[in-house]
């Protein structure tokens, strides 16, 4: 078994058993719940082929699901991670230069390209899970306010555990 595999299937593991044991239930005042999960798919390595990137993600997305009660709602929204996270690195990344470095972390693709890159994509999967979860224009402030306060404490989440696990660069 590759290395790149087992690290991405323990990677996996790991953050499906915090989001669903550990981040479950907590919440801050009701408005914030983390959803460190997505974090799998923005760590997969760039080479990760469209389809095999799609199935990840709905597989995440499903079992996370199973755990929630939410039949589908967050394998949508990892589907829809997975696409613009395809997008974001098309347009940011050269394919050229990342020969050497194979995965989008804050190690390799340094501080502002990592805060940017995860800000963006959880911005877009938190907009469509809470507005998927409510659906109704009479709750239309409280869902904003949940979509920004949780896009935000899962952003720093994923931060913080980008510089618990950063490595400085080899030269």
């Amino acid at each position: 078994m590759s290395r790149v595999i087992l690290i991405n299937l323990i990677r996996f593991i790991v953050l499906t058993f915090m989001q669903v044991f550990l981040f479950k239930n907590f919440s801050l005042y009701e408005l914030s719940t983390p959803y460190i999960y997505i974090l799998f798919i923005l760590l997969l390595p760039f080479e990760t082929p469209n389809l095999i990137l799609f199935v990840l993600a709905f597989i995440l997305g499903i079992t996370i699901d199973a755990f929630y009660d939410t039949p589908g709602l967050h394998a949508a929204c990892c589907i829809l991670l997975a696409f613009v996270r395809i997008l974001f690195i098309n347009i940011t990344v050269q394919k050229d230069g990342f020969d050497n470095e194979p995965e989008p972390t804050l190690t390799v693709m340094g501080f502002r390209w990592f805060l940017a890159y995860a800000f963006i994509l959880t911005l877009f999967h938190h907009f469509l899970l809470f507005n998927l979860e409510v659906f109704r224009f009479s709750e239309l402030q409280y869902t904003l306010s949940r979509f920004v306060l949780s896009s935000l404490f899962t952003v720093f989440l994923i931060m913080i555990s980008g510089l618990l696990f950063f490595r400085k660069k080899e030269r």
